[in-house]
């Protein structure tokens, strides 16, 4: 308290000199149309540049909660979309029974942890089986596949990544129905995977789109996997190797959603049946 009025001794001349020019400036404003004018104009932006200010501060602030609702919002029209249902439809004596069943259902998560430059990836969810997540459970994106779960807790969950040297995917050609194996491994990027499988008599080009199909039970058919970036075909094979340029960046995903096929069990038990009787004969 002491130095303050030191301070205010001291400078008691200049303070009052400012004091007396602000309330020049404040009747010049005052009684004077144009300087009234101009003076609110100026006010006027300051306020508004400082409101806005703050606005972009609020905003940035609240990205997390609001990418996390935008998440949880796409997981449910997900549910929506014609590829998450099982089409039953019936004919009986001519006449057509019509019935949609549920196929697919999503869980939204964030992804915790994420590794991409390794030969084997993993990343971690944010969420496990009180969310209703369970291992061998696809996950997706926005823009194509990320992996399968693992191993699961009750607050989390991990995947394996396609960035994997294990990972093998069914696709097909977007255009003509062909279908392959989409794999990875060290040679490739984060960016890139390699399809096997596709006969040397199927017409494609690079910049041609493949999605997922229905041979496999994690994810939809219909998933867009990536493009082709280019072609060749090995000395003595009668198949392409082709390179893929993924949808999915892996380096930067934040939210994703986990698969969950309803009918997977029904169709895992009915198929093991087969395997049984085919083995047994």
């Amino acid at each position: 308290m002491r130095n303050l009025f030191l301070f205010l001794s001291r400078n008691y001349i200049f303070i009052l000199f400012i004091l007396l020019e602000a309330v020049c400036f404040f009747l010049i404003a005052q009684n004077n149309s144009y300087q009234n004018a101009a003076t609110l104009n100026s006010t006027n932006k300051v306020v508004a540049s400082v409101y806005s200010t703050i606005s972009s501060v609020t905003d940035y602030l609240n990205l997390v909660e609001n990418n996390k609702r935008l998440a949880e919002e796409n997981a449910h029209l997900r549910t929506l979309l014609p590829a998450s249902y099982f089409d039953t439809t019936v004919v009986r004596n001519h006449k057509v029974d019509t019935i949609h069943n549920l196929e697919y259902s999503y869980i939204e998560a964030k992804i915790i942890n994420n590794s991409t430059n390794r030969r084997n990836n993993y990343m971690t969810l944010n969420k496990g089986s009180d969310a209703g997540i369970a291992p061998e459970m696809g996950v997706i994106t926005g823009h194509g596949i990320i992996g399968i779960i693992k191993n699961v807790s009750a607050h989390y969950s991990t995947v394996t990544s396609f960035l994997h040297t294990q990972s093998k995917v069914s696709v097909r050609f977007k255009n003509n129905n062909y279908n392959g194996s989409m794999v990875w491994d060290s040679d490739n990027s984060p960016t890139e995977a390699t399809v096997i499988d596709i006969p040397r008599h199927v017409p494609f080009k690079v910049g041609d789109t493949l999605v997922t199909t229905t041979f496999s039970p994690y994810y939809p058919e219909g998933i867009m996997v990536g493009t082709v970036k280019s072609f060749d075909i090995d000395a003595g094979s009668n198949s392409y190797r082709i390179i893929l340029k993924l949808s999915t960046s892996f380096n930067d995903v934040s939210y994703v959603y986990v698969v969950n096929n309803l009918l997977k069990n029904e169709r895992k038990q009915l198929e093991e049946k087969q395997k049984d009787a085919a083995r047994g004969n």
